[in-house]
Parts: structure tokens; C-alpha cells; sequence
């Protein structure tokens, strides 16, 4: 595969945000948009874990991309608690839907605080298919917006997460799983923390397992 990732900027709600794309060569391949971790605690969209995701949705032949929100890296604007970064993201789909016009699919996948932005954009688009959400806190940040979920997705956990306390992933997954007509899975990875340290391969193996199994339901 040619990996030619390029660096851009997106025209946002409140001046330009950075961004890194993969344009697939493949007509009507899927596109995916990946968020990034909080950006007080020193989130950017070149956290190992958004690379890892970003290059998974590559390898799978996805046009994909990652975008550093408001006030990160060369983005212009401030942190803006959540609301201004779902703009952002909001802007960043619009871009990547713009490029890719005969997408077959849309994702949206984030990691940590990103998986919180990229549910509550999930829950604005009615164009996104599935989702994919790394390390969400819902002890610290409400799900409760999720219902319905509108769509099926993947939430991946560390086992050993030190942020996020075992018993609040389980009530959100009894939540999701009693709705109707969509399945979230829930997976855990043995050995992680919060931030996959040193288990980054057994990630990628969770995610392109999935990827792999849900993108060919539309083809």
C-alpha cells in the first residue's frame, strides 16, 4: 500500500485545524475520523493510541482521518470544554464527507475524551454506520445521551484501566446491551491500563478484528 498520510488543515468553526489524511485509492471505500485524548493532559492526535487507530482503519483500506481539535499542535482557537471540540469534530467530517462523496461507509472512532466527542457526534450524524470508542470514562463523563444508541460500534477497555473503575464500563454495557436493534461489543484487553501501555498490539488485533468483520456487512 502506498502510504502517503498527509498533513492538512480544515477550515473550523473558529479558525484552521490541523489534521493528518489517508486518502484510500479504492472508489467508494469507507471513511473513518478518529479524535484524540484530552488536550489539558497533553492529548494530540499523535497519541500512540489515535496513530495505532488511525493505521488500522488504513491498512483496511479506509480513507481516514485524524484532526487535532481547537488550541492543540498548529490548530487555532483554545480548549473550549467539549463543546467547541465537537464542532471541531463536526467541521472534520464534513471535510473528510466532502473528499470522499461515494464513501460506502462512515466511522467515527476516538480515544479516552475523544470517545466521548465522537459519541456525542455519533448521536448528531445520522450518517455514521459504527463507532468505535477506545477507553471511555463513564464514571467521569454522563453516556447517559445514549439512548438510543442509534447505531452498533465497539467499546474497547483495559482490564487493568486505573482511571476507570471495572463497575462503571459494566453498567454502561448493561444499558447499551438492552437496546433494540443494535449491538454494541464490549471488550476487554487483558493486560492494558487506561492507555494501552505496552499493549498496543493486542489493540490492533481487537480493532482489525472488528473492522475487518463490520466493513464487509456493506460491501
Amino acid at each position: 500500500m502506498d502510504n502517503k498520510i498527509i498533513e492538512i488543515f480544515i477550515p473550523g468553526p473558529v479558525g484552521r485545524l490541523e489534521a493528518k489524511y489517508f486518502k484510500s485509492k479504492k472508489n467508494t471505500a469507507p471513511i473513518a475520523l478518529v479524535l484524540q485524548p484530552h488536550p489539558q493532559y497533553g492529548g494530540t492526535m499523535n497519541n500512540k493510541v489515535v496513530v495505532e487507530i488511525f493505521n488500522t482503519f488504513m491498512e483496511n483500506d479506509f480513507s481516514v482521518c485524524r484532526v487535532n481539535f481547537r488550541g492543540v499542535g498548529r490548530s487555532d482557537g483554545e480548549f473550549d470544554n467539549g463543546q467547541g471540540e465537537l464542532a471541531d469534530a463536526a467541521a472534520a467530517l464534513d471535510w473528510l464527507e466532502r473528499e470522499n462523496l461515494d464513501n460506502s461507509q462512515c466511522w467515527v472512532s476516538g480515544f479516552s475524551f475523544g470517545s466521548l466527542i465522537a459519541m456525542q457526534l455519533l448521536m448528531r450524524r445520522p450518517e455514521i454506520n459504527r463507532f468505535i470508542a477506545i477507553s471511555p470514562q463513564p464514571n467521569v463523563y454522563d453516556f447517559s445521551f445514549l439512548s438510543p444508541c442509534p447505531t452498533s460500534g465497539l467499546m474497547v477497555y483495559g482490564k487493568k484501566d486505573e482511571l476507570v473503575p471495572i463497575e462503571f464500563i459494566n453498567d454502561l454495557n448493561n444499558r447499551l446491551s438492552a437496546q433494540k436493534g443494535i449491538k454494541v461489543d464490549f471488550q476487554a484487553v487483558t493486560e492494558a491500563n487506561h492507555f494501552f501501555s505496552k499493549a498496543e498490539k493486542d489493540l490492533v488485533k481487537t480493532l482489525d478484528k472488528y473492522i475487518e468483520k463490520e466493513k464487509t456487512l456493506f460491501s
